[in-house]
């Protein structure tokens, strides 16, 4: 599969828990390049009480990536954002800077506490929604109280979220359980983007293209191509996504 885009992953250096050198984050770009990924979002953890980029550093670092890049030819096309800890005022600081807007759109992708209710993570993607934003949920499948839920991503995606899962999950790295949720929510094609998360070369390496054969086999070429390519594509030419396949 040709131009895979990963929307999710943590290879900026130094910033959080994921690459913790220049070094690592060139091998983890070749890597995602030998894996035949052709575009990435940078997304490190923007949280309270924890070091965070501002836009101007954060394209800084991304230029030395890029000149990197070009002198030892991995084509790989980077772009800034940043994987948003919910909290009070995430509105005024998204606006204020635009490292919690990925790619330059008005997408954004959120996380929450694992543990938290199902009604503050829903308040918190209408607060999200209503300010103009189109929010995208980072690993759904780490939110006990919506995976419990009933009708927990389906409400979500009808008041206007997007869905991520990890490509782990989906290929059982992350558990059975995991695993059954993330194959119902793609059975019922309520899954848009499929992402590494990467964080290092070896517990959560930069690489997708297992899981998109695996997608395509399981649930089709056209889904696979909307979940690794042109909703990606899409996000970065900011242009509204269809909730539903």
């Amino acid at each position: 599969m040709e131009n895979i885009i990963d929307i999710h992953c943590h290879i900026l250096p130094g910033v959080d828990d994921g690459s913790d050198s220049f070094e690592m984050s060139m091998q983890m770009l070749k890597r995602a390049a030998d894996d035949g990924i052709s575009g990435m979002i940078l997304t490190p953890h923007n949280k309270p009480g924890h070091r965070h980029m501002h836009f101007s550093q954060m394209m800084s670092e991304i230029n030395k990536l890029r000149k990197i890049m070009t002198e030892e030819n991995i084509k790989i096309e980077l772009y800034p954002g940043s994987e948003l800890y919910y909290r009070s005022g995430i509105r005024e600081e998204i606006a204020h800077d635009k490292t919690g807007i990925l790619a330059g759109s008005r997408y954004t992708l959120v996380e929450f506490n694992p543990m938290a209710d199902y009604d503050y993570i829903r308040n918190g993607i209408y607060s999200l929604l209503t300010g103009g934003y189109y929010p995208i949920l980072a690993h759904v499948e780490r939110y006990r109280n919506v995976c419990a839920a009933k009708y927990g991503t389906e409400d979500l995606i009808e008041m206007g979220c997007y869905i991520q899962v990890n490509a782990g999950s989906i290929m059982g790295k992350s558990g059975s359980k995991a695993r059954r949720f993330v194959k119902k929510l793609l059975k019922q094609r309520q899954v848009h983007f499929v992402a590494t998360d990467a964080h290092d070369l070896k517990k959560r390496p930069p690489g997708l293209s297992d899981c998109a054969d695996y997608i395509r086999k399981k649930y089709g070429e056209d889904y696979s191509i909307k979940l690794f390519c042109d909703n990606p594509m899409d996000v970065i030419r900011d242009k509204e996504i269809s909730l539903y396949f």
